[in-house]
């Protein structure tokens, strides 16, 4: 069995990043410096599966050949403009997403608000969008807006996305937060009920939760939230920046119920793992309420990131990674269960969104990140006990098998 080697030329890339790096992330001591689809090698020549694809950023592989050209040509164009002024790449990017989700939002006339990271999405539906809507639509006093957040969410490290956090490391020594944040329990549609007031103009949740540990909500439990914010005069805002574009076996997570929120926040892989960019789609109810001045974002949806967003859009298409993931995920998720290892507690997840959920014999997922590093596997710890495995979606069933195989080989040196 494979275990990899890595000497002065990697432990050089590794001492000038904890050097010279803030001390935010606590990497892992490898540095890729080449990927292609699944595969990422080190300097030393070590290769590896790729089961973290950049927390879903890298769902089409890593340098998708079309990707790749999409945007090499639009280097040969021209690269940014103002939004002061239009743009063709820009225009026919936002005329392909807000097509795109036409039918998987509720309402008409679907407006496209682009940004560049993936919190920004979420902070700019809630604060900026619901917010005016509620109180420009709903008639919600002025200053007492409310927005509902789940508890184990995870919506991004801005003060307004930490604000709405009940992870107590994410909010320590960073208060004072913003205010009229109310919160539920997930999966609990009876605390929600009990949270919604006169007052609530929106409620933000992840049709999987991802850093919570991958957890998957009660069947039914989405079409409930839809039910109620609607019953209520609510807004509900799907967080798909990691679920979405294909992650979970659909374009949205939310289609596994067939729901339609009012607006969506799409990220991480909506421009192929190549350049950063995110939106919030939604009627011209919801978006529209954004006026010239109320919002604004230098390079959001510029001519770059709108080429590789297109593209990427149409790779999802046109290769129907919608249903690799539906197949590959179920293969990889039997594969884990058949190891039938007695340090996992359990496995689960929608398409090739998978979390493992380890048992205190196992020590602690960032160990066993460590361990599966070792025989060539790259995962991530999505919690203090569970490790995930959420490669590209071009991943193959003999990709998966390599992968299998050094799992069990990792887990059964434990």
């Amino acid at each position: 069995m494979f275990e990899r080697h890595i000497d002065e030329r990697s432990q050089c890339f590794i001492d000038l990043t904890r050097k010279y790096a803030a001390r935010n992330y606590n990497p892992y001591e490898l540095a890729p410096e080449w990927g292609e689809g699944v595969w990422v090698r080190d300097p030393e020549g070590n290769t590896y599966l790729d089961c973290l694809a950049m927390y879903s950023a890298a769902n089409h592989g890593h340098r998708h050949p079309r990707i790749i050209a999409a945007v090499k040509a639009q280097l040969d164009k021209i690269t940014a403009v103002s939004r002061a002024y239009c743009n063709p790449t820009s225009a026919l990017y936002y005329e392909k997403l807000a097509k795109l989700c036409s039918e998987k939002l509720r309402g008409e006339n679907m407006l496209v608000h682009p940004m560049n990271g993936g919190v920004e999405a979420p902070e700019k539906a809630i604060y900026k969008i619901s917010r005016k809507w509620g109180y420009t639509v709903k008639g919600i006093p002025e200053d007492q807006a409310e927005h509902i957040f789940f508890t184990d969410n995870f919506h991004g490290r801005t003060l307004g996305a930490i604000s709405g956090s009940t992870e107590p490391e994410y909010r320590k020594h960073l208060g004072p937060f913003v205010p009229g944040i109310v919160f539920a329990k997930y999966g609990d549609i009876a605390s929600l009920r009990k949270a919604i007031t006169r007052n609530t103009a929106s409620v933000i949740i992840e049709p999987i939760q991802g850093e919570g540990g991958v957890i998957v909500p009660p069947d039914g439990y989405l079409q409930e939230v839809r039910n109620l914010c609607t019953s209520e005069d609510v807004a509900m805002i799907d967080d798909e920046i990691q679920a979405g574009l294909g992650r979970t076996g659909y374009m949205l997570a939310c289609e596994h119920e067939n729901v339609k929120p009012d607006m969506v926040c799409v990220g991480k892989a909506l421009c192929g793992g190549i350049i950063p960019g995110s939106a919030v789609v939604g009627s011209k109810e919801f978006v529209g309420v954004l006026k010239e001045g109320d919002d604004g974002s230098t390079f959001g949806g510029y001519p770059l990131a709108a080429a590789a967003a297109r593209e990427s859009i149409d790779v999802i298409l046109e290769e129907n990674l919608c249903e690799r993931s539906r197949d590959m995920g179920a293969y990889f998720m039997e594969g884990l269960q058949a190891l039938s290892s007695p340090h996992v507690k359990e496995v689960r997840g929608r398409g090739l969104f998978i979390g493992v959920e380890i048992m205190p014999s196992a020590g602690s997922a960032r160990s066993v990140c460590e361990r599966l590093l070792d025989v060539g596997i790259m995962s991530n710890a999505a919690h203090p006990k569970v490790f995930r495995i959420t490669p590209p979606l071009v991943i193959t069933e003999n990709d998966i098998d390599w992968g299998l195989e050094r799992i069990g080989y990792a887990l059964s040196r434990i």
